[in-house]
Order: C-alpha cells, then structure tokens, then sequence
C-alpha cells in the first residue's frame, strides 16, 4: 500500500518542540505521512516519565526504589533497566485509580500543546500540509509492568491506568482535529513478552500475545476512524539498543496481527525493528502479517550495518512485502543532541537507498 517512506518513531532530544518540527519535519517532512514532537521533557525517557510524574508520589501508591543519585544530586532518569523506579501498592488498596480524567498522565496536555505549535508551523509553510501531527503512547503494560514487582500489584494498577489512558486519548481527539492527528501505540515491554515467550512453544507463545493485546479493545475502538492508527513494536533502548536479538520476526509478527485484529477499527500502520541480519530466516516471518491496510515501516536505520547492510536487507524483505517504508529501530531519546543531525543524515541517505532499490 502506498504511503510515507519514512516514520519518525516518537523520541529526539532537542529542548523544545519547535526545534523537532522545524529541524526533522521541515526536512523530511516530505518523506512522513506523520510527524511527532519528539517526545521532549519528562516524555523523552519514554515510560521513566510516567513512573517520576505519575506514579511517584500518587497516594495509593509507595515509591519503594529510584534512580541512583548522580553526585550526590537526584536524578529521575534511570541509566539502565536496574537503575529504574518500583513501586509497590498499599495495604487495603485493592484498586488503583487515577483522577483529573484526561489530564493525569500528561499525554492529553502535551499533545494539545505541542499541536498550536504544529498548526502553525503548517500554515507559515515550514511544515508540508499533507503532515499529521503523530502522538506517541505506551500501551497499559508497557507503563506499569517494569515498575511493580510485587506478585499482584501489577493487576491493582493496570485498570485504573487503562482508563486514565483511555481519557487521555478521548480528550486528544476532542481538542485535536481527527484529521490531523495519527496515534502510535508504543509495544517494547509487550514485544519483549511474546519474544520472551517464543522459546517456551507455541501454547506459551499465544497466552503472551492474549495477555499482550487484552487492554486494546477498551483504548483502539475509541479512536475515531479519521484518525490514524498504528503500533511500534520494539526490542528496547534501555542501557543500550537492542536490549534482546530475538531468533526472527515471528513473535513481534503474531502480536501485531493480534493486536490489528483487536483494535475495533483499520490500523493504518505498523513498525518493526531489525537487527544487522539480512538473511531470509530472520524477515521470512513477515509473510504472514495480516495487515492489508496498514503501511509497514521497517527499523533498519541504526548503527550495526552500512549502506550495504540496508541495501541488503530491503532486498530480503521485498521477498515478503512488496512495498514498504523505513524507520529507525526505535526513538531516539537516549542519544544525545550532538547525535541528532548525524542520524538525521542517515535517514536521508536510507531514503536514497529506498528509492534507488525500488527503481
């Protein structure tokens, strides 16, 4: 299916908003059906945002472990998976709920603000008019499983924060015109689950997926059909990209062709990672996505290949999909600034390398 050939996942650490639209949309904005704000702020560490400004602090909750200090100094950014927040739920609590409907976890009030700035970039011309603007969202168990390591205290947290998140998207929709809004469900923690499961069979395999993909029919139905939809799954960043090298793309397949088939509504994109492999094994999985209205983006824009390396790889997957566009593997909020315009660079030359193996 014809579409962007390019998607930007979510994460670019520049301080402001502005930056993101006019330094990556204004010059691949072409090349994107969606473009985000680049996830700035407390959003940048991605789900560690949601644990310092949500989860910190709430009443129903304890804060049982945070992020070392640096110096002596607190920090609330985790330098790895073990450096990361916990937090327990609190004798007699059975359910935890979160208030301020729409405005609790933050996505509602940075989405409708980073917008204003995203229209106005539009109308002045620094930004093509075919653009939405891409929110980016962690699905329920990627915002809560990493941070309750009791036995049960998962279960207490993820109703309550299912509905706060399906607020937020209600109220997105209601301040943001449909038409120009695209919202990307985040999957690294349920990617890790089912790439995790692979190993015990194909029985322990489904059950992943099932638990995976429960929450989606009470947040994708509720998106009005002119918005667009996608998923990204992930292999994770934290403490340093890729945090696992599944065997293929076999489970991250089978939890997108469910999660599609949950959604209630068409899926307009889907995103998988790649490792540096180019090999058939690895990319032979993608025949079997279900997905005939979604445009696939694969993560082949990073560090562990060359030129040749993406060349190689679009090769393999036009075996299984005829047509595709090209992200990178994840976002980009772990890197540094002074990163930002080398793999900027990259996403122009592997949008030369698109186009030339198209021809």
């Amino acid at each position: 299916m014809p579409g962007g050939e390019l998607l930007l996942v979510g994460s670019i650490p520049y301080e402001t908003v502005a930056e993101v639209f006019s330094r990556f949309g204004g010059t691949l904005g072409s090349s994107l059906d969606y473009l985000p704000d680049g996830e700035v702020g407390e959003r940048q560490y991605w789900i560690d945002g949601i644990a310092y400004r949500v989860f910190n602090g709430h009443p129903e909750l304890e804060t049982i472990k945070r992020p070392a200090p640096e110096d002596g100094v607190e920090r609330w950014q985790p330098r790895n998976a073990q450096d990361q927040f916990a937090f327990r739920v609190r004798p007699g609590v059975s359910a935890v709920r979160f208030g301020d409907p729409g405005w609790r976890l933050g996505y509602a009030r940075d989405a409708i603000n980073s917008y204003f700035i995203f229209r106005a970039l539009k109308q002045n011309g620094t930004l093509p008019a075919h653009l939405r603007f891409q929110v980016c969202l962690p699905l329920p168990l990627s915002a809560v499983l990493p941070f309750f390591p009791a036995a049960g205290d998962a279960e207490r947290v993820l109703p309550g924060f299912t509905a706060a998140m399906r607020a937020e998207v209600a109220k997105m929709v209601e301040k943001i015109p449909p038409a120009e809004l695209a919202i990307q469900w985040d999957c690294a923690v349920e990617s890790g689950m089912v790439d995790g499961a692979q190993a015990g069979g194909a029985q322990a395999l489904a059950a992943a997926v099932r638990r995976a993909v429960a929450p989606l029919p009470e947040l994708s139905p509720n998106i009005p059909a002119a918005t667009a939809l996608g998923y990204h799954l992930c292999f994770g960043t934290l403490g340093g990209w890729p945090m696992r090298e599944p065997r293929d793309l076999s489970a991250v397949v089978a939890l997108a062709n469910a999660a599609i088939e949950a959604s209630g509504r068409p899926v307009n994109f889907v995103h998988f990672p790649t490792l540096e492999r180019s090999d058939e094994a690895f990319f032979a999985p993608l025949a079997e996505l279900a997905a005939p209205a979604a445009r696939v983006y694969l993560g082949m824009i990073h560090h562990r290949h060359d030129r040749a390396g993406i060349r190689a790889q679009i090769r393999t997957a036009r075996r299984y999909i005829s047509d595709f566009g090209l992200a990178a593997p994840c976002g980009f909020g772990r890197s540094s600034a002074a990163e930002l315009p080398g793999l900027l660079r990259d996403h122009q030359e592997a949008l030369e390398l698109l186009r030339e193996t198209r021809d």
